[in-house]
């Protein structure tokens, strides 16, 4: 089995795929890619339908004897699969469907809101910096209407009062969660899995642009302390090419998951 990984930066989906990997032991040749300015488009992926329609938006893309394969949990799940023991969800049935529930509703309540937060900060002012022309050739590689139309946004800065209020409601949501969830265990489910890269991924960068949602919530920081210190994480952040990868966001989840 020959993979290849195409990576951003390690933080929001490209954190989770990277840690998911090292904590599998299988290898991969590691491309790193600038997600924030459409090298996932530019043709030397071998995008396929799902990658091009990928409800995460513009994550990393695992390359696996040829195929495509998108979608972090997902490609956590494989890589669980490839490698049998690693520890990447949980073997008691109950507990597995019960980390993939929890997954989606990261996936789905809190990665949008996440994702609106950290585009508008981050990202809006490398994609504005760029003259029409260039920008025009990243989009119009670009198969889905839809993800065009969040990269345009995300350009504009488009984000009204109400979506960034719902936004941030959902980091705080999320913070409360986990913290509530790690009263009397070290991790989500128990024991380690993907719920906790996963969760870490998309809620650990917020910590600089709503630090209020971290506030009084002593087991969400010890676990957030304990996630960062895994050796998966801690090698996953020695591929960032940037001196500040949490910000490395690239336009996200479908922003029609929101209610």
């Amino acid at each position: 089995m020959v993979m290849t990984l195409y990576h951003g930066e390690p933080t929001g989906p490209s954190l989770t795929v990277l840690a998911a990997l090292f904590e599998s032991g299988l290898e991969a040749d590691l491309r790193p890619i600038d997600l924030a300015m459409g090298e996932r488009h530019a043709g030397a992926i071998p995008l396929n339908v799902e990658t091009n329609y990928s409800v995460e938006g513009e994550g990393p893309v695992l390359v696996v004897d040829g195929e495509a394969l998108c979608d972090s949990v997902f490609i956590g799940c494989f890589l669980d699969d490839a490698a049998p023991g690693s520890g990447l969800r949980p073997a008691d049935p109950y507990v597995r469907w019960e980390m993939m529930a929890w997954c989606r509703w990261i996936i789905e309540r809190l990665a949008p809101g996440v994702a609106a937060l950290a585009n508008r900060a981050w990202t809006t002012p490398r994609l504005a910096a760029l003259d029409d022309d260039a920008f025009a050739i990243i989009t119009g590689r670009i198969v889905a209407q839809d993800l065009r139309e969040r990269w345009e946004e995300t350009r504009a800065g488009t984000l009204s009062d109400e979506h960034r209020a719902a936004s941030e409601a959902r980091v705080h949501e999320a913070a409360k969660k986990v913290d509530d969830r790690l009263v009397d265990r070290d991790w989500i489910m128990g024991d380690f899995s993907l719920a906790d890269l996963e969760s870490y991924a998309w809620l650990a960068p917020m910590r600089e642009l709503l630090p209020a949602a971290f506030e009084g919530k002593p087991h969400l920081a010890a676990w957030l302390a304990r996630v960062a210190a895994r050796p998966s994480v801690q090698r996953a952040l020695t591929q960032a090419r940037t001196p500040e990868p949490a910000h490395g966001f690239a336009p996200g989840p479908e922003i029609n998951r929101w209610g």
